[in-house]
């Protein structure tokens, strides 16, 4: 029978019970070193109402807080014998036990079940991991563990990682490693038979174990492994994905083992309510892991669809190939920036990590929708087509030779009527004349490739066009011919860029057909506002922007972010043909132009140049 503690509770009945139980329970006053149960015999009047004089047995809770609490009391009749005491007494310490062990099952299922919560909650693969060893040596008071995790290496076959260490009294200097899936350890029989291994001295295994104890570790840091139960991590299609090993069960000592001669003391073998808990913890951890693992494994196969997806649509326009990529780095980039801001407007602005990935996904897939524009418009370089540019100069060439045919016949109806007289002469004016018109025609067609690129043109070019519209030359059939049409000349007339107003407005397009093909994905609440910041990148602050005119507050903060990067790379961009790259100095004097015009956000242009963001592309 384990010690009883009889508090006196300053009453005389401490005597009586001295006198009636003395033999078979100690009566002295409670103390801190005593078990956290007591019985008291008490003939205080005030504990509870009595009707006549009587002894008192009232069960006390030492751990409660407040008054003197209320429990189970007895009353024994006066004068009743030493037996009849006894037995009322061992009765209260009866009910005494049933309470606490109910309470402690309470306990012990109400923190499996936080605990649960908690590893269910939990997406950092680390910090999980540390959560269930902390938590399974917390419940079986041990003193220190360890966890190995079963993995598939392509060309090693099944190995047990080594993944992480606790000790309450040692320091450990640990580094993960990758052991064979063997049974010569413990870990390794556990994760390969499934059986549970509880040593009450772990340096005196049961005979015919067939694994070893490594006591390198205990020899290296003077540490003593004594009891030691390792239990395996199942999921509940009977898969083990790993083991738990909980060393030197401490159930009366919460401090360190600071030698050997402690842990001979104080540490006890693990019982069958630990198993029972280590067992179901290890069960909540496999599926928390596995979940974890099936998560990882889903966000990879994701993160890898939308990366193809990218690289799919940037390979019809080769010239943009890495811009989706790089804006999403300078867009996190800024993101990241404006998260660590302590002071100014963005200093309550916090971004956590899914919120991160979300916006980079949205950069990512900012121009997903042109894959709704032709592709002769998403990679058009010039103003005029191929095709078209190859017409003008086929239409050059024929009235070249129109001219040479026109003059050669000249020259022929001369002869031909007037014979050798002054044939000389005239023929040199045919040349003459027919050398002036090519070189019109061939001046002309310089022209068309001059303006034809869509770089700054200059003032005058507008005149030169309506010259070469408006001169005309006579075909061989007697027709008047113009080197340009007047839709050529329209076009050739855009003063910015090369696309027409009706191809402009098909390439702006894309930012809707982004919003259409990506709200059509059923996004985890997580990445449900991709479709709103990927389609709002061109809208400026002023209203100039498109496809909707936003202003202001209208535009998510992070379309405000990747509308600064959008710029910047298009800019900066080396891989366009039809412009050369403006060097960063000129490309941030370009942002900063936008932002004094109103259509850009002051206070992040300020942060993407003070933190250097545009530095996380300068490896091109």
């Amino acid at each position: 029978m384990p010690r009883r503690v009889l508090y006196d509770a300053g009453s005389p009945a401490a005597v009586a019970a001295a006198r009636l139980l003395g033999s078979e329970y100690d009566v002295q006053p409670w103390t801190a070193e005593a078990m956290p149960e007591s019985v008291v015999l008490t003939s205080d009047p005030g504990l509870a109402p009595l009707a006549e004089p009587a002894r008192l047995i009232g069960v006390v809770n030492p751990d409660a807080p407040g008054p003197w609490p209320a429990g189970w009391y007895a009353l024994v009749p006066t004068g009743a014998g030493r037996p009849l005491v006894a037995r009322a007494v061992a009765n209260a310490f009866a009910s005494l036990d049933a309470a606490a062990q109910h309470a402690r099952l309470e306990r012990e299922l109400g923190e499996l079940n936080a605990i649960g919560i908690q590893l269910s909650a939990e997406r950092n693969l680390d910090v999980l991991l540390e959560t269930i060893l902390t938590k399974a040596r917390e419940i079986t008071g041990s003193d220190a563990g360890s966890l190995y995790l079963v993995e598939d290496a392509p060309e090693a076959g099944r190995r047990l990682r080594f993944a992480l260490a606790q000790n309450d009294s040692v320091e450990i200097p640990f580094r993960t490693v990758t052991l064979p899936l063997d049974g010569e350890s413990v870990a390794g029989h556990v994760a390969l038979t499934g059986a549970i291994v509880n040593l009450a001295d772990a340096y005196e295994p049961p005979p015919g174990s067939p694994f070893k104890i490594n006591r390198w570790f205990d020899e290296h840091a003077r540490y003593r492994t004594k009891s030691m139960l390792v239990v395996p991590m199942r999921t509940p299609q009977g898969e083990i994905i790993g083991a738990l090993q909980l060393i030197n069960c401490k159930p009366e000592r919460r401090g360190p083992l600071r030698s050997t001669q402690e842990a001979e003391q104080h540490v006890r073998p693990y019982g069958d309510r630990h198993v029972r808990l280590a067992g179901s913890l290890a069960s909540q951890a496999a599926v928390a892991l596995a979940n974890r693992r099936l998560y990882d494994s889903i966000s990879q196969l994701f993160d890898g669809f939308v990366k193809a997806s990218v690289t799919a649509i940037e390979s019809r326009d080769p010239t943009t190939f890495g811009h989706s990529f790089r804006v999403a780095d300078l867009t996190v980039g800024l993101a990241e920036a404006v998260d660590r801001a302590d002071s100014g407007r963005f200093r309550d602005v916090r971004f956590t990590a899914e919120e991160l990935r979300e916006l980079r996904y949205a950069g990512l897939l900012h121009d997903f929708g042109k894959v709704g524009v032709r592709e002769h418009v998403l990679v058009k370089s010039k103003k005029l087509y191929p095709a078209d540019l190859e017409r003008i100069r086929h239409r050059v060439e024929l009235l070249m030779r129109d001219l040479e045919l026109d003059a050669t016949r000249r020259k022929l109806d001369w002869a031909t009527r007037r014979g050798k007289d002054g044939f000389n002469l005239q023929a040199a004016k045919l040349d003459a004349d027919l050398a002036a018109a090519i070189a019109e025609l061939n001046e002309a067609l310089d022209v068309v490739l001059t303006v034809n690129e869509p770089s700054v043109q200059p003032q005058d070019f507008t005149a030169a066009l309506l010259k070469i519209t408006a001169r005309s030359w006579e075909d061989h059939r007697g027709r008047r011919r113009t080197v340009l049409t007047p839709e050529e000349a329209s076009i050739l007339a855009i003063t910015k860029g090369s696309l027409t107003e009706s191809e402009r407005r098909e390439i702006q397009q894309h930012v809707v057909h982004t919003f259409q093909f990506l709200a059509q994905i059923p996004w985890t609440r997580d990445f449900r506002r991709i479709p709103e910041i990927a389609r709002s990148h061109h809208e400026k602050l002023d209203g100039s922007g498109y496809p909707f005119g936003a202003r202001g507050e209208q535009i998510p903060l992070q379309s405000r972010m990747m509308t600064i990067a959008d710029i910047y790379d298009a800019l900066t961009a080396t891989d366009r043909p039809y412009k050369k790259a403006v060097r960063v100095e000129e490309a941030l004097d370009t942002l900063r132009e936008e932002q004094r015009a109103g259509a850009l956000d002051g206070a992040l242009l300020d942060l993407f140049i003070e933190a250097r963001i545009f530095e996380r592309t300068d490896f091109r």
